[in-house]
């Protein structure tokens, strides 16, 4: 377990693929699983021998872990510090030189930088080779060979060198190595092996970064016994999903593949209310708006991308595995819940809370409550409702009223003062996924009651949280 807090200052990840081969000359269960685990003792004794190499990524570092962690360049040496490998690490911006990094990274971020190291071999030794010998033998048998992720992670403080992070490093892997034993003697099919992986997990505080090892081909709904012996290990609430893969941590030095921006709300600063507190989004989603998918729903779709944005968090939650629907599919899910007649399919109809409720519930099995605003002077009075959802469910709220559909991902408010402001995902965007034009321009932005027309009315959508593990 990797615990990220307030001392931490960079996060170690070594990523590597190791062979695992084997020759099982029997069909007796006891004496395969004694040969793979022969085998995986073998890795382990690898990763902890002299030739086992670390390999700083866009960096000229290459660091020996076992050999009292020896390091290139010269002026890399075991006690450096481990915060003090960044001024080797290049950037984008930087000539593929092999020259320091002259930016340091500030010991004032409150989040942990990630420096990237590959896991590799020497396969040459010093002195002389002895010839190879060939030798013929015939035999029937069984060979296997599969290649395992390994990919481990370890958090290091201050006054950490990298000596001590090598250490770290190496206990990582090998107890990941453990764990990818068990799982693969528990996932046994006769002589079929199915294939571990590690998948990282950010735990709420102070649990911090966790790394589980999953069979790989083995879908969520056939692993809820390990979940749950996890939720009862880390003592989680059995009500919401925290290891299912959709759960993954993402890394904050990786783009996402889709193209999607993820909770720009990250980057503004909080209102500051007279007694006041923030209700925020608990989770990730990603920010859906106009004429995105190659599809021009500009004056039509701001609804559409809302639902959109709530279904990517309960995808990215775990909550379901379905992908985000396309405008397409939520028309015909109106059409087949008799909401709407066959024609609304490929029309560039609006639609409101009402349906966005509908679709939820239809394509996702969800639940939901409607909070109906009969002017938009009222919202102003709904601070308890919305701070009351936010830190219950955590859930996207739609809004709509008139021609007019947002997303709020928050509240600050004032019990005392009935202060508040709202924090507003407008799907009415129709630029690239740049953040600092999202926020800059208030696409993405804290609004005051004044925001609402003050004589429309509004339905809120607020999304329930399912009950699973």
């Amino acid at each position: 377990m990797v615990v990220v807090d307030s001392e931490t200052t960079t996060v170690l990840r070594v990523k590597g693929l190791l062979e695992f081969r084997c020759q099982l000359d029997s069909t007796d269960e006891q004496l395969v699983r004694n040969v793979i685990s022969r085998t995986f003792e073998t890795l382990r004794s690898q990763v902890k021998s002299e030739s086992c190499v670390l390999a700083v990524s866009n960096s000229p570092l290459i660091i020996w872990p076992n050999k009292d962690a020896y390091a290139t360049p010269e002026e890399i040496t075991p006690s450096t510090l481990c915060e003090d490998m960044h001024q080797w690490i290049q950037t984008d911006e930087q000539e593929s030189s092999g020259k320091k990094s002259s930016k340091k990274k500030s010991k004032k971020s409150s989040v942990a930088s990630v420096i990237n190291l590959r896991l590799m071999t020497e396969v040459t030794k010093p002195g002389p080779l002895s010839a190879p010998i060939l030798t013929k033998t015939v035999l029937k048998s069984h060979f296997v060979s599969v290649t395992l992720p390994l990919d481990c992670v370890v958090c290091t403080g201050r006054s950490d060198t990298i000596k001590d992070a090598c250490e770290q490093l190496i206990e990582a892997l090998t107890h990941q190595l453990c764990e990818m034993e068990k799982v693969t003697l528990q996932n046994m099919k006769g002589m079929t092996l199915l294939v571990p992986e590690p998948v990282h997990f950010l735990l709420p505080e102070p649990k911090g970064l966790v790394t589980v090892v999953y069979p790989v081909g083995v879908p969520d709904s056939q692993l809820v016994a390990q979940r749950k012996e996890l939720h009862q290990q880390f003592e989680l609430p059995d009500d919401r999903p925290y290891f299912r893969r959709a759960n993954a941590y993402h890394f904050p030095n990786e783009p996402y593949k889709d193209g999607y921006l993820r909770n720009p709300h990250l980057a503004l600063t909080h209102p500051t209310l007279d007694n006041g507190k923030v209700y925020l989004v608990q989770g990730i989603y990603s920010y859906h708006h106009y004429m995105q998918d190659r599809v021009d729903d500009n004056g039509w779709g701001c609804a559409y991308r809302s639902l959109q944005t709530i279904c990517s968090w309960f995808q990215q939650q775990g909550y379901v595995e379905r992908p985000v629907p396309t405008h397409k599919e939520i028309q015909q899910a109106l059409v087949d819940v008799g909401d709407k007649q066959a024609s609304f399919v490929g029309s560039r109809q609006w639609i409101g809370s009402i349906e966005v409720q509908a679709v939820l519930s239809h394509l996702l099995g969800l639940t939901s409550k409607i909070l109906f605003v009969s002017q938009g002077a009222e919202l102003a009075s709904k601070g308890r409702e919305l701070a009351n959802h936010f830190l219950t469910e955590g859930t996207p709220v739609m809004i709509g009223g008139g021609v007019l559909a947002h997303t709020i991902l928050g509240v600050a408010w004032s019990e005392t003062t009935g202060q508040i402001r709202y924090l507003i995902l407008d799907p009415h965007y129709t630029g690239a996924e740049d953040l600092q034009v999202i926020t800059d321009k208030g696409w993405c932005g804290w609004k005051g009651p004044d925001f609402w027309d003050q004589t429309a009315y509004y339905n809120l959508c607020l999304p329930q949280r399912p009950k699973v593990i």
